[in-house]
């Protein structure tokens, strides 16, 4: 029921499907195909309480479910298709209580976007990519195109003009909304003619929204001219490393990182953007002998924001992007010759205290749907108990 879907193609359906969905399911896909693609979904069967979609129903939204525009919303009827403007689609399956149907069974794939124009949301810039084609199927030279602020100056090849944008520089503005920060640039085409101009000036609004952890890219021509969109959609760049103390001067390069029973463990969560104003908060981290498997067999460190190992704590941490906590080895790794951690991170606005970096430990009896917060997932380790450290009772 559910999940983040990364394949290129792929079938998504209904719980059961074709047998009788559930009552009261709630279930959030999430498809992000590579950049610069667009996902094509086709819908091949569909049955389902159908009072003008009221209670059972079928969501297609053109991006993430809380900030993209609805495509769509079926119970029955035709099988249509639906084109995302990104390489990010997202498909939400709910059914009441009440009566239940087969469902529905629907394919997706991608299919690459229009390359005049490409953009990438990195960690510390924006890299714009305007094609030589384009621009010369339009009238202009490469000679012609320029950032707002013209200091920042494009590199051009044989076949592209290409600009890397700072997020802190260059005339980029940062806007903050509800859930969003908004990042914003304009690339400049114009004609050299001064008296009389035959041409339109093109403008390309090139935005970067970041949504918690999600950066939506956007790029769209002003100016009445050719329509160019491209939408693209990426994560942060996030790690977690493991250090031999407290003062967090040495990391562990080691894999497996050898340890003992009862052994401090120091580990730092690290955000690599340039944006200053930004925060890193440890949602949940998890243990498992398996690094692709943290249900069957796992150990609770921190869920939710809150502590469900007894030696974790949270340790003071100079810079907003730098999470640190500590936590002791634990029975659970003398069972095991490998043990990974899975800790999942949130990022938000510095500062934003509504925002769930400042709302620390939130226990909740079941899964929020509704709220569906990003995170980033980081997998860590191995941690390998020591020869001679099976006596529980030494400490390191």
């Amino acid at each position: 029921c559910g999940g983040s879907v990364s394949n290129s193609s792929g079938t998504l359906q209904s719980p059961f499907y074709p047998g009788s969905y559930p009552n009261n399911a709630d279930c959030v896909w999430e498809i992000q195909v590579e950049n610069n693609f667009r996902v094509t979904l086709t819908f091949r069967d569909i049955e389902m309480q159908s009072s003008r979609c009221q209670y059972d129903y079928i969501e297609v939204y053109d991006g993430p479910l809380h900030s993209s525009l609805l495509l769509g919303r079926l119970c029955s009827g035709s099988f249509p298709t639906y084109i995302s403007s990104s390489n990010m689609m997202t498909i939400r399956f709910h059914s009441d209580s009440r009566y239940t149907f087969r469902g529905f069974q629907a394919h997706y794939s991608s299919i690459p976007a229009d390359h005049n124009t490409t953009l990438l949301c990195l960690p510390d810039y924006m890299h714009a990519v305007v094609s030589r084609d384009y621009l010369q199927s339009q009238g202009y030279t490469a000679q012609m195109v320029t950032l707002n602020d013209s200091h920042c100056e494009p590199t051009v090849t044989s076949h592209e003009v290409i600009f890397n944008i700072p997020y802190n520089d260059c005339g980029t503005t940062r806007e903050e909304n509800y859930d969003t920060i908004n990042y914003s640039n304009m690339i400049k085409i114009t004609s050299s003619e001064h008296i009389i101009r035959r041409k339109k000036n093109i403008h390309l609004h090139i935005s970067c929204k970041m949504l918690q952890n999600t950066w939506m890219q956007v790029t769209y021509v002003a100016e009445d001219t050719v329509d160019v969109n491209e939408n693209q959609f990426g994560r942060y760049d996030m790690n977690i490393t493991f250090y031999d103390s407290s003062s967090f001067s040495q990391q562990v390069h080691d894999s497996p990182y050898y340890i003992d029973l009862n052994q401090n463990l120091y580990l730092q969560a690290y955000l690599h953007s340039s944006d200053p104003n930004l925060i890193v908060f440890v949602h949940t981290c998890v243990a498992s002998p398996d690094p692709r498997d943290f249900n069957t067999l796992a150990y609770d460190i921190i869920k939710d924001g809150c502590g469900r190992d007894a030696s974790y704590a949270t340790l003071y941490s100079p810079y907003s992007h730098f999470a640190r906590f500590k936590f002791n080895a634990f029975e659970f790794i003398s069972h095991h010759p490998l043990v990974y951690l899975r800790c999942e991170l949130v990022v938000c606005r510095l500062g934003d205290y509504s925002s769930r970096c400042y709302r620390g430990c939130v226990s909740r009896a079941k899964r929020d749907t509704s709220s569906a917060e990003e995170k980033v997932n980081v997998v860590v380790g191995p941690l390998k108990l020591r020869e001679g450290s099976r006596n529980p009772g030494k400490v390191a």
